[in-house]
């Protein structure tokens, strides 16, 4: 009698699998029955999580926006260490992803590890606002309480990022995955609302507001600070809605060693007489059991597929710096992005998605993100024709030892003058009348980058011979010659956007061109350094002398111009200011820009909408805030990429966008191929039933791992 028979089907054969102790999964509890909205199958809790994002967005962006404002006039650093600290603060916020999100998935949970560092942030706003208030301590306080408030409010932002959007993903469940993808694009809107408000808000704050005399930056950093605490109040009443997936262990320890392990065992067993193994992560299987193996398999396939995004983000960001130079020089400045965002991302999701899907066309997550990158090389191949256009129509530069001259005669009369020397005397060739514009610059060429020219001034019966010092340079250089009762002024000038004075009076005049800008014009024809002053009509500027007070008419200041003013007693007008454009004003409209914004935004709905719903949908349960954090990375390796090719690229601006253009499309058909070849993991594949594992035992007892068999 086989004893054996009845039992076939359950036989058992029990193999080692470590002597290590390798901690249990807890047990997920069971899903409970979530409140809609509306009916729909929208948990109600992703109202709370939703509403939490736009108000730490509009707390992030809104502090940004004032940011090197502060540095520079608050806390009186040069442009250099306020660029530089910016730009430190902006990258540590991309990198701290990686440490919130170890502490959601390894130790407190996504929903415990958005509050605490949510409380972080808000004493990080706190600081920063202390900070800012002139009657706390001398600078070194000040700069003290700012740099710790923003190291705080980087762990802050950067801890929750990546734990907010994969919180929001849990609360779904299993089966309403099209619902959950529309969430993220919801989740997307949200962040872009809370950035365009923000952005206008708080410039205002610290603008219109006095405090203390001056600007008030403590309200500017207090308003964005108040959100944060909304957020973290507004997040926190929905606690009891949320479904709530506890941590795993130390996850991302488990997943070093693992592939730790498996690349050593691979190493030892290299002989030839070894059987080899589907996946290079199999080798771990003697010592690390096969779920953990296979959800590494899932975040190692997504993390490769990551390799090339960063070059996106480099695209992408640039429309914060050189973009935003581009504008400069045109006849306006926008703030478009944000704007475009929220009227695409509906558009995408309600019409074109749709009418896609209606053609028959499989429009894969990892597809849209591919299209999203070619949009982005469309974007950046129109920047540069709208660049090569932009420098048509610029005025001219002086080029190596070159400087442009320019003569303005401030006396009653006209006068001659005469350049002495081979090279340069056919300039100057007419008499300059009294107060008259001359339409054009004269070109000096230098023989060295200093060098002396000597002028001849006639004016009546007066002849004077003097000498003047050149030298090549990039900022504008401005002295005076003096003959009896006429002044001669001369300027050599490169391309900068401003104005500035020239005072004729034997006074000291004060001039406040706004609330926060003002200045100084020294007696008997000072000059007045650049001051950058708003677009648009000034025709009462308030000026004051020792004993008096009057007002300038300025007229209309056009974007990107630079006209200087002097400042005259006329008998018969009185006071007023004669007014020069040094530079003329940008011809160049600002909707040029419109095409290149409008592609590189919807590539962006496209390529991080989507990205953020496929690493979600693609990542283990295990590692859902993880791999969140490693696509939040891609973005401050973008930013190096940016800061690495202006640095030592070497090329005009128009060449650069085209390389970037070219980076981009070489990256995307690299991608392209690594998509092609890539299988989308299903949930039932990383919600499997788990391997039947005997309970741990204490102790010098094995592991053991269960696996049925045919006898």
């Amino acid at each position: 009698m086989n004893t054996f028979q009845k039992n076939e089907s359950k036989e058992t054969l029990f193999s080692p699998v470590s002597i290590e102790e390798v901690p249990r999964r807890p047990p997920s509890p069971p899903k409970k029955p979530s409140t809609k909205i509306c009916g729909s199958n929208y948990p109600l809790s992703i109202a709370f999580i939703v509403v939490n994002e736009f108000c730490e967005r509009f707390s992030y962006y809104g502090m940004k926006a004032v940011l090197t404002l502060y540095f520079l006039y608050f806390l009186h650093w040069n442009e250099d260490t306020s660029t530089s600290i910016y730009h430190a603060f902006s990258s540590l916020c991309y990198f701290t992803p990686i440490l919130g999100a170890a502490i959601a998935d390894s130790w407190l949970g996504k929903f415990k590890t958005i509050i605490y560092l949510s409380l972080v942030y808000v004493l990080g706003h706190v600081i920063k606002s202390l900070g800012a208030l002139p009657i706390l301590g001398g600078q070194v306080v000040h700069t003290v309480l700012s740099l710790v408030g923003l190291s705080l409010i980087a762990l802050g932002t950067g801890g929750i990022k990546p734990c907010v959007a994969a919180f929001g993903g849990d609360q779904f469940e299993e089966n309403h995955a099209e619902e959950r993808s529309r969430y993220f694009s919801v989740f997307y809107l949200a962040i872009n609302a809370g950035s365009l408000i923000s952005t206008f808000i708080t410039p205002m704050l610290r603008g219109d507001v006095q405090c203390f005399g001056e600007d008030c930056y403590a309200l500017a950093f207090g308003v964005p600070g108040l959100l944060m605490v909304i957020a973290l109040v507004v997040f926190a009443m929905g606690s009891k809605m949320y479904n709530k997936p506890p941590p795993e262990g130390n996850i991302v320890a488990q997943v070093l060693k693992c592939i730790w392990f498996a690349i050593s065992n691979r190493f030892k067993n290299r002989s030839g007489d070894i059987p080899k193994r589907q996946h290079w992560l199999d080798w771990a299987a003697e010592k690390y059991p096969k779920r953990l193996i296979m959800d590494v398999k899932a975040l190692t396939r997504v993390l490769f597929l990551y390799i090339p995004l960063p070059m996106f983000w480099a695209l992408l960001d640039q429309q914060g710096s050189r973009w935003t130079l581009q504008a400069t020089r045109m006849n306006s400045n926008l703030v478009l992005n944000p704007l475009l965002v929220l009227i695409f991302i509906p558009l995408f999701d309600l019409v074109i998605y749709r009418l896609v899907s209606k053609c028959g066309i499989n429009f894969s997550s990892l597809r849209k993100m591919a299209v999203g990158m070619i949009l982005a090389c469309l974007a950046f191949a129109v920047a540069a024709a709208v660049e090569i256009k932009i420098n048509e129509m610029a005025p001219a530069q002086p080029g190596p030892q070159e400087v442009f001259l320019q003569v303005l005669n401030l006396a009653d009369d006209e006068m001659k003058v005469t350049m002495q020397g081979n090279e340069n005397n056919s300039l100057l060739i007419e008499s300059i009348k009294s107060f008259q514009k001359t339409p054009h610059y004269s070109k000096l060429y230098l023989k060295t980058k200093s060098q002396d020219f000597h002028f001849h001034l006639k004016y009546h019966n007066l002849s004077v011979n003097t000498e003047h010092s050149v030298q090549e340079q990039n900022w504008p250089l401005t002295s005076f010659i003096r003959c009896s009762c006429w002044v001669c002024l001369f300027e050599m000038l490169n391309s900068i956007s401003t104005l500035r004075f020239v005072n004729t009076l034997h006074k000291v005049v004060n001039i406040s061109l706004s609330t926060d800008t003002s200045l100084n014009v020294g007696e008997d024809y000072g000059v007045s350094a650049y001051r950058i002053v708003q677009r648009g009509e000034y025709p009462a500027v308030h000026c004051r002398t020792e004993d008096e007070t009057f007002s300038l008419n300025l007229g209309l200041l056009e974007f990107g111009a630079a006209y200087l003013f002097v400042i005259t007693n006329s008998t018969n007008q009185g006071l007023q200011a004669w007014k020069i454009e040094d530079i003329p004003a940008n011809k160049m409209s600002i909707a040029w820009q419109l095409p290149q914004y409008a592609l590189v935004t919807a590539a962006e709905v496209m390529f991080s909408v989507t990205g953020l719903e496929f690493s979600y949908s693609q990542a283990p349960s295990s590692m859902k805030s993880v791999l969140q954090a490693a696509w939040l990375l891609t973005v401050a390796v973008g930013n190096i990429i940016v800061l690495v090719v202006a640095q030592f690229s070497g090329l005009v601006q128009w060449a650069e966008f085209i390389l970037f253009s070219c980076l981009l499309l070489v990256v995307c058909l690299i991608f392209s191929i690594m998509g092609y070849n890539y299988v989308p993991v299903k949930t039932e594949d990383m919600q499997g039933p788990a391997d039947k594992q005997i309970p741990h035992i204490q102790g010098n007892m094995i592991n053991l791992e269960t696996k049925k068999t045919k006898l």
